[in-house]
């Protein structure tokens, strides 16, 4: 069965993201992830989904062999239109982050800009236990989750006001799915003439949820952080940033230490 997000991605969206994110964000996530997983250039990153190509690019252009996957074509050739131009070598591919390619070995796997969240509870499940099946042991995993329940829900709001970025409007329309703790939010992007309508589903975990989907994916030394700045992840954070190592069960998680 198709994933909303398989067609959710066009042009549209992306260049209203493209432009919404600020260009320093990319700079700053790598600068974080670089300082919490010790890797050197050369090392070998799996960025997924990958999306137009932010994360991949940075680390590209600070030495790092990396792969990234995206189900958008849109966002893929974006990203390598931009290596390209920037003279540099990635691997950039069209698929889903439901089924990851298997030839693939990673020392670090990063999942960036909220994606987490994407995917039923199986599918989550299955997409970790993927991710741990491709980072060597020892190996880093990065999650960012925007939509974690202690960052969102305590300022939670269903209105918003129409946002302009990269000459492109989203209008959004909010509803919070109690039963199944999904966040649902109905966009149109409109740039002149062209529109295009999508939802986008976001499921919601506690913090502590995700920590026990890590570790029972194979995962280990969880660390939670508020945010780049390497602060403690605590009720009100913006956003939760989940730092984990390969190839053991049975550890204890921590909490930004």
């Amino acid at each position: 069965m198709s994933a909303w997000y398989a067609d959710f991605f066009t042009e549209l969206p992306n260049a209203f993201w493209r432009a919404a994110v600020p260009a320093q964000s990319a700079a700053d996530e790598i600068d974080f992830i670089l300082r919490m997983s010790g890797l050197r250039p050369g090392s070998r990153v799996l960025d997924v989904p990958c999306g137009s190509g932010r994360h991949t690019l940075e680390l590209a252009g600070r030495g790092f062999a990396v792969t990234g996957l995206d189900v958008s074509a849109e966002a893929v050739q974006h990203a390598r239109d931009a290596a390209a131009h920037q003279r540099l070598h990635v691997d950039v591919r069209v698929g889903d982050m439901r089924e990851l390619p298997a030839g693939v070995r990673a020392d670090a796997a990063i999942c960036m800009g909220n994606a987490f969240g994407y995917l039923e509870h199986g599918g989550t499940q299955k997409f970790l236990a993927d991710l741990a099946g491709l980072v060597v042991p020892g190996g880093m995993l990065v999650l960012d989750y925007g939509f974690v329940a202690e960052s969102m829900l305590p300022q939670v709001t269903l209105e918003e006001e129409p946002m302009t970025f990269g000459g492109v409007e989203a209008v959004s329309v909010n509803e919070y799915d109690a039963v199944n703790s999904r966040w649902l939010t109905s966009f149109t992007f409109r740039r002149g003439g062209q529109e295009h309508r999508g939802t986008s589903v976001q499921h919601v975990y506690t913090a502590a949820e995700v920590a026990r989907l890590v570790t029972a994916a194979g995962f280990a030394e969880v660390g939670l952080y508020g945010d780049t700045d390497g602060t403690p992840f605590r009720l009100g954070s913006p956003r939760l940033l989940l730092t984990a190592r390969a190839g053991g069960l049975g550890r204890e998680s921590r909490s930004g230490k």
